[in-house]
């Protein structure tokens, strides 16, 4: 119980729900100040890192903020190409031209972050739900551990271009 309090108070708090808020009838919680990511501490969590989804990953270049992926959901392998982009305010907004079988598109995925001491949360911008993307003290199941440094996509991507690109 007491951790569904912690979560759902956490999560009021970043809604900006309320602030301070009461954790129980009576009781009131000490102030817990909520930041945003900085572009900085953005570029450094995923700056030349690859996310791995369960589906595939996206590749974050450091340098020139490129952006590659590839992704096989529901039987259907596509790749994407663009770039990524992080501002003060904690977002990380990936823009990439998507390319399928069946065709190409642009889409643009954003990401928010914020951080309550050392606990970094992460939702899908602007609708999503927040969840725990790094523990104060970092466990196995914490998101941020999919980040790795090799670059786990690149040459998938290349295969898939070739072959996608060479079909149309």
């Amino acid at each position: 119980m007491k951790e569904f309090i912690k979560t759902a108070t956490v999560a009021c708090l970043l809604l900006g729900l309320v602030s301070p808020f009461a954790v129980s009838a009576g009781e009131r919680a000490p102030k817990m100040k909520v930041e945003p990511v900085t572009a900085r501490e953005l570029t450094q969590i995923y700056g030349d890192k690859t996310w791995v989804w369960n589906t595939g990953g996206g590749r974050f270049n450091g340098k020139r903020h490129g952006f590659v992926a590839w992704t096989n959901e529901k039987n259907k392998p596509s790749f994407g190409e663009g770039r990524w982009a992080v501002d003060d305010n904690g977002k990380l907004c990936i823009f990439a031209k998507w390319t399928a079988a069946d065709g190409a598109g642009r889409a643009a995925t954003c990401f928010g972050h914020a951080k309550v001491g050392n606990t970094i949360y992460q939702r899908r911008h602007p609708f999503g739900h927040w969840y725990v993307f790094r523990h104060a003290k970092l466990r196995a199941s914490d998101e941020i551990n999919k980040l790795v440094e090799a670059d786990m996509v690149g040459a998938k991507a290349a295969r898939l271009k070739k072959t996608l690109v060479a079909t149309k």
